[in-house]
């Protein structure tokens, strides 16, 4: 019988039909079947397949624990699944196994660097460099580790002028190596609430959280979002999760503690101002505001209710100021340019009140927007007209014998023959306000002129049939008054004007000298 030939087949038994002979063929050393696993390792690897690589890899450490180049073959795996941490391991394990190995400490390394540990990185590769001083890897992990620590020290420095771009631009740059360093992307996602990017800091903790969800730092951050979205309850079950898992978290506490205060404070004005306690609603809103002024929804909130507060208390141009607050951390804030458009028609600022209005109807377009932006047109359009009302010194609810009777009073006050004798610029104030009051006794004493005035129409709109261009304020003078024709006259036809309170001057039957006679042209 032939002697059994060793053959490098899959299976340790074979059937030879031939001879009908059993062949008892020699088994594979645990070693030979070890780097038979690695092989098969190597090439699913070098295809990308690195889930099942792993699988062949960890057999063949288990075949043969004591062999350097498993680990790291492994770690290298570990690495491009993004598990940094393994990698770690399985690359410390390969250099205590072979402490001439010097890959595995350059996959030490990389790990490192990758985790964000340069200073470790740098320690590692100063025992590789004593190995091969002219390694070139070497020097390029070197040069990386010496990136990611002056990355690092500008992150430092630009927090603390609270400059959180700047470090966030300093971080990406930092992460193009640290790709595994959860610290970091922590800390970005921090300073992206800080930013206002709360999306995007979500996103950041969240993936972080589906690896490692007791993460106390991630939780926390999550918290901030929640907090800085006016989702107070929902932060506050945040950060006392975070403070059961971390309870020295002094971050977690402090904003955990500043968020009760703000919410309390906030209450506590809001009761108050249900309760009619203006002022003290007003005080408190004051001092939530003061607590955070990175909160800025919330903010926005306190800004309103303190501008409605300072409405009621008639503080127009405190609700106005405090209504743009609100609008500065909130733009599209429809209630607080609702707010300050009421307060600058009440303050007559009416082109400021159609500007908001305008606005609001961008925003929330409804019937009731576009009335309200209507009606200010109209108050705009009024404004830019004489006041009547106001010239006569009487309510826009004053009747005919109050306008009469303020009507009598302001046209023997300036009425011009009276300053006859004044500077020619008082001559010419006097006549202005004379010719003015005229106008205003004719249109408010005029029932059809007075509603259309009141509706907001031209009174100029000869359309209607009139137009205030046409007064003679003498005319009105003499209608009101009695006496004479035509322009007021003087010397000898002044007794209306006698009879109206004006003494004589002594010059041909008390008129000025030559027979005055005042016409507006």
């Amino acid at each position: 019988m032939a002697e059994p030939q060793q053959m490098d087949l899959e299976n340790d038994l074979s059937y030879n039909s031939d001879d009908d002979v059993v062949i008892i063929e020699e088994s594979p050393t645990m070693n030979e079947l070890a780097e038979r696993k690695k092989n098969e390792g190597n090439e699913l690897y070098k295809n990308k397949d690195y889930r099942e690589a792993l699988k062949l890899y960890t057999q063949a450490i288990d075949l043969c624990p004591d062999c350097a180049a498993y680990f790291s073959n492994r770690s290298a795996c570990y690495m491009m699944l993004g598990k940094y941490y393994e990698a770690l391991n399985d690359a410390r394990e390969a250099v205590r196994l072979d402490t001439s190995f010097v890959k595995g400490y350059l996959r030490v390394a990389k790990c490192n660097i990758a985790l964000g540990d340069a200073t470790a990185a740098l320690s590692v590769l100063r025992q590789a460099s004593e190995l091969e001083p002219n390694n070139k890897a070497i020097r390029e992990e070197t040069t990386k580790a010496q990136s990611l620590i002056r990355c690092q020290e500008e992150v430092e420095k630009a927090k603390a002028k609270a400059d959180y771009r700047t470090a966030i631009f300093h971080l990406d740059r930092a992460l193009d190596q640290a790709v595994g360093c959860r610290s970091l992307k922590i800390t970005k996602a921090e300073y992206l609430v800080f930013l206002q990017r709360y999306a995007d800091a979500q996103e950041m903790v969240n993936e972080i959280l589906q690896y490692e969800s007791g993460n106390a730092d991630a939780i926390y951050v999550r918290g901030m979002c929640l907090y800085y979205q006016d989702n107070p309850e929902a932060a506050f079950n945040h950060f006392q999760h975070v403070l059961r898992l971390a309870p020295d978290h002094q971050k977690a506490r402090d904003v955990y503690k500043k968020a009760k205060l703000l919410k309390q404070k906030k209450e506590e004005g809001n009761e108050a101002f249900k309760k009619g306690n203006f002022q003290e609603a007003l005080n408190l809103y004051t001092e939530a505001l003061a607590i955070d002024p990175l909160n800025k929804h919330t903010n926005a909130k306190l800004y309103f209710n303190r501008a409605t507060v300072g409405f009621k208390l008639n503080k127009y141009e405190l609700a106005t100021e405090d209504c743009t607050a609100a609008i500065n951390l909130d733009e599209g804030y429809v209630k607080a340019y609702l707010r300050r458009a009421k307060c600058y028609q009440l303050l007559e600022k009416h082109e400021e009140a159609v500007r908001d209005y305008e606005k609001v109807t961008r925003l929330d377009r409804n019937q009731e927007h576009k009335r309200l932006l209507h009606e200010a047109k109209i108050e705009l359009k009024r404004s830019k007209r004489k006041d009547y009302y106001k010239i006569l010194g009487v309510q826009k609810t004053a009747s005919d014998d109050e306008i009469k009777k303020s009507y009598r009073k302001m046209a023997l006050v300036h009425h011009p023959d009276r300053h006859a004798n004044a500077s020619d610029k008082d001559k010419h104030e006097h006549e202005i306000k004379f010719k003015e009051i005229g106008e205003a006794y004719s249109v408010l004493t005029d029932a059809k002129k007075r509603a259309m005035y009141d509706r907001g129409q031209d009174i100029n709109d000869h359309d209607g049939g009139f137009g205030h261009d046409d007064i003679d304020p003498n005319q009105i003078f003499q209608a009101f008054f009695g006496g004479g024709h035509g322009g007021y006259t003087f010397g000898g036809h002044n007794a209306g004007f006698q009879q109206a309170g004006f003494p004589g001057n002594g010059f041909g039957g008390g008129g000025f000298p030559g027979g005055f006679h005042f016409q507006f042209g």
